[in-house]
């Protein structure tokens, strides 16, 4: 192993640039030369590599997004793209890649490793919808921006004593919205792995409103969708002034947590060791407190765990 590459790939997650900060000096630490493929599979399939120095990663630990870029591309996705991506990795001499995304990226990392390519992935993706590990990149800044804006939007749904939808991102996992919702004292967390009865919910509100309750948090998960429809139709059946926030792609964006950054340093630092140690089709998480990796196809192949425990405190909280 002489020569590694890394590269972000799919959504763009805070914590990225940290983790790529830590693969390109911890391999520069352990005498190797580092490349930064730029555009994710897409940069990687028009030869966008540079190589990079400890000066290319300074300064961007507080940096959201990804310094890298990205991208997708539907010609990797094809048996002849990976063959090409295969001969430009080679052309470029880099024995080893580092992918930082979710599944759709460690796939393509997958596809790679077998036909020679030493890869790894980490975990990079704000919806922690990676069932192999307890937490991914980007997760902890996500929940803690949609954090701010609830409670913000708190004040306002109190002044006017209306109902709040506040929805925010998880398509198949509803991870942000379950920990948000916590976070931020919701009456009713409405997430794509639990679903919801309309007519309860409706129910739970004039109840929460017979009992003194002036106003009403709802956090919906984007799995779900339709805030909008769903304020219209409460405020029919309630009576009560109900309005829908859509906090979208502002949950990518912003300095990433301490967490983040923590986890993304020691993601990266075990990327590099592993490819030092001859490892590839490996992804790296977090069990436990722990650092771990395991099998890329295995990992992928986990049903998704479901924190049971959590939500029903979080009912119970409501």
């Amino acid at each position: 192993m002489k020569t590694i590459a890394v590269l972000t790939s799919g959504g763009d997650a805070p914590g990225m640039n940290a983790a790529i900060r830590a693969v390109v000096r911890t391999a520069l630490d352990k005498n190797l030369n580092v490349m930064g493929i730029e555009r994710g599979y897409s940069g990687l399939m028009n030869g966008e590599i540079v190589p990079m120095q400890r000066s290319s990663v300074a300064d961007i630990i507080q940096r959201g997004g990804t310094i890298l870029k990205t991208a997708r591309s539907k010609e990797f996705k094809t048996e002849e793209g990976i063959k090409r991506a295969v001969n430009i990795l080679k052309t470029f001499k880099i024995d080893g890649l580092v992918v930082i995304g979710g599944d759709g990226s460690f796939r393509g990392a997958y596809e790679l490793s077998k036909l020679g390519i030493a890869t790894i992935g980490l975990p990079g993706t704000i919806d922690n919808d990676l069932s192999y590990t307890d937490f991914t990149i980007g997760f902890d800044t996500a929940t803690n921006t949609a954090l701010d804006a609830i409670n913000k939007i708190r004040d306002t749904s109190t002044s006017h004593q209306r109902v709040s939808i506040v929805e925010v991102m998880g398509r198949n996992c509803g991870d942000i919205a379950l920990y948000s919702g916590i976070a931020g004292g919701a009456e009713n967390i409405i997430l794509p792995e639990k679903g919801y009865d309309e007519q309860e919910l409706c129910k739970s509100i004039l109840e929460a409103k017979m009992k003194g309750k002036v106003h009403n948090l709802i956090l919906l998960a984007e799995g779900i969708g339709g805030s909008e429809a769903l304020a219209e139709k409460v405020e029919d059946i309630t009576g009560i002034e109900t309005r829908a926030t859509k906090l979208g792609h502002i949950q990518r964006g912003g300095s990433p947590t301490c967490l983040d950054r923590v986890l993304a340093s020691r993601f990266g630092y075990r990327a590099v060791e592993l490819l030092e140690q001859g490892k590839s089709s490996r992804v790296v998480g977090i069990r436990d407190g722990k650092v771990v990796d395991l099998d890329i196809d295995e990992a992928l192949s986990q049903p998704r765990r479901f924190d049971e425990k959590l939500y029903e405190i979080a009912c119970a909280l409501a």
